[in-house]
């Protein structure tokens, strides 16, 4: 492998201090800390490559499901399956979700590192600022990017250069508790599409003795206030460092939670709780913000009748879910090889196969329909066109906690909802200028 300037070594340890850990259950988007500064590194070398592939590349991936006898035969058809067609050897190696960052940045820094790896959305910018993933631009060709959904290629881009390209996604959106919604005179057939129709539901659901939804102010903000930013129209910070945070839009949804929790439309500990599952496995809540492991629940534990709802509207429809990709380090030594592995692990056949066994939703239009037979997920998977997958820049995972205090101070009644959308803008603004 090419080795990375001095300067970049020092860069990538310095993330090392990330405690990253992540599994299935999880958005693997968590509150973790500490960014890399961006820097100019050295740039990877031109592909040489004169179309015919050869040699042998590494590739990590972590574990998906519980049922590794399957998963292991899904990555035994995908690998032979790949090899046979172009020649190259691939040394396929599982790794845990725990202590990721460290394990991949220490490998590629002592330069034996994998040639392909797995990554999410708050990782992939970390990474391409620094100069650490290939460019994927020159080396994909005619791939027609057009089968893929917009919304999974925002996690694979920065900057206008392509670093990935993504398997799966997810599509977090209210699923509604059918007994709660007669009960408060609502029709399970036309749930509320827009924050004015969901706030008459949530004062219906709050007069009746329930609360209205689920919200989790002690774990990410993916899933609690960036919704509401998107759906206003707002955002927090773009690849331009604007800070975005506290503007007109994004206001609207700091307001919207202070609301929310002032009315009592979400529980007392929405301040601090990481979920509220047995508020809403005992059928005190109207909604919940859920995804493709809530309804696999909900289907394996048969409590009670339950309706999906397409994701709220105020400006724009939008919602969260998170987006996982395979990308190539720039050091790889066969980078032909390794973006082939990417293009061919994403195509319609391997999404089919690795998203069947992983039940994750396919980021392939035409690999959609291994859902057809599922009601309910082939309903999700409508979904994530709106399905954002965080803050895609270096500092995602940085400003995250700054966001949440502000956020917890104001709905504890310290700061009003633009002071405490100030404050986060603030926070943020001196995270950049670092």
């Amino acid at each position: 492998m090419k080795r990375f300037s001095f300067l970049a070594l020092l860069l990538l340890i310095g993330i090392l201090i990330v405690g990253c850990s992540s599994n299935k259950q999880s958005n693997s988007n968590g509150n973790e800390t500490a960014q890399p500064k961006p820097q100019e590194t050295e740039k990877p070398e031109e592909n040489n490559n004169d179309g015919k592939l050869s040699g042998e590349i590494t590739v990590w991936a972590h574990p998906f499901t519980e049922d590794q006898t399957v998963e292991g035969k899904m990555w035994d058809e995908v690998i032979s399956s790949f090899e046979e067609e172009t020649g190259v050897k691939v040394n396929f190696e599982q790794i845990p979700w725990a202590n990721r960052d460290q394990k991949i940045l220490t490998a590629l820094a002592a330069n034996n590192g994998p040639d392909v790896f797995y990554a999410i959305p708050d990782q992939m910018p970390q990474y391409a600022d620094v100069g650490m993933l290939l460019e994927l631009d020159s080396y994909i060709g005619d791939l027609d990017l057009e089968d893929f959904v917009d919304t999974a290629l925002v996690s694979t881009t920065w900057k206008d250069k392509l670093y990935g390209l993504p398997i799966l996604q997810e599509a977090y959106t209210l699923i509604y508790n059918v007994d709660i919604v007669k009960a408060i005179g609502g029709d399970p057939e036309k749930l509320p599409e827009t924050w004015e129709e969901f706030e008459a539901w949530a004062q219906k659901a709050k007069d009746k003795g329930y609360y209205a939804m689920n919200f989790g102010g002690g774990g990410s903000m993916n899933s609690t206030l960036y919704p509401f930013i998107w759906q206003a129209g707002g955002d927090v910070v773009n690849d331009k460092n604007e800070v975005l945070i506290n503007n007109e839009k994004s206001l609207e949804a700091w307001e919207m939670v202070d609301k929310m929790y002032k009315n009592g439309w979400i529980p007392e500990d929405s301040i601090s709780a990481l979920e509220q599952n047995a508020l809403w496995d005992g059928g005190k809540i109207l909604a919940v913000q859920g995804s493709g492991s809530t309804i696999t629940n909900m289907l394996k534990n048969d409590q009670f009748e339950f309706v999906i709802a397409p994701p709220l509207t105020k400006e724009k429809q939008a919602t969260y879910g998170t987006t996982g990709m395979f990308v190539a380090p720039s050091n790889t030594d066969n980078p032909a090889a390794a973006a082939e592995f990417i293009k061919v692990m994403t195509n319609t056949e391997n999404q089919k196969r690795f998203n069947t066994v992983t039940q994750y939703i396919p980021t392939r239009e035409s690999a959609k329909d291994i859902f057809d037979d599922e009601a309910y997920l082939k309903q999700l998977a409508t979904y994530t066109q709106y399905a954002l997958p965080g803050v895609i820049h270096p500092t995602g995972r940085t400003i995250m906690p700054f966001i949440q205090a502000e956020l917890q101070a104001m709905m504890e009644g310290q700061k009003t909802a633009k002071e405490a959308a100030d404050a986060a803008a603030e926070a943020i603004q001196k995270e950049l200028n670092k």
